[in-house]
């Protein structure tokens, strides 16, 4: 079982950066349930605009580390998408 760094665009605009290793269970949760991240409460996740796949659950983290300290500009940059 491999670990995934995933980004989800909400409602608002904003970025969320999470690790999980099921991508579409953790949107699920995301999307309304108890279970979902506090960042949800007051915007709708979208959609999952980015994941990365990596051997193990730290490898992970630290990879999610430094995607959440990247500002918005350079997020953009990483998926593709026009700054």
């Amino acid at each position: 079982m491999g670990w995934f760094v995933y980004m989800i665009e909400a409602s608002d605009g904003s970025l969320y950066t999470g690790v999980t290793t099921d991508v579409e269970r953790r949107f699920a949760e995301h999307c309304g349930t108890v279970k979902g991240a506090r960042f949800f409460r007051g915007r709708q996740p979208v959609r999952v605009i980015y994941t990365e796949s990596h051997p193990d659950r730290s490898s992970a983290q630290q990879r999610e580390w430094a995607i959440k300290k990247l500002s918005r500009d350079r997020k953009l940059e990483l998926i593709g998408q026009e700054v």
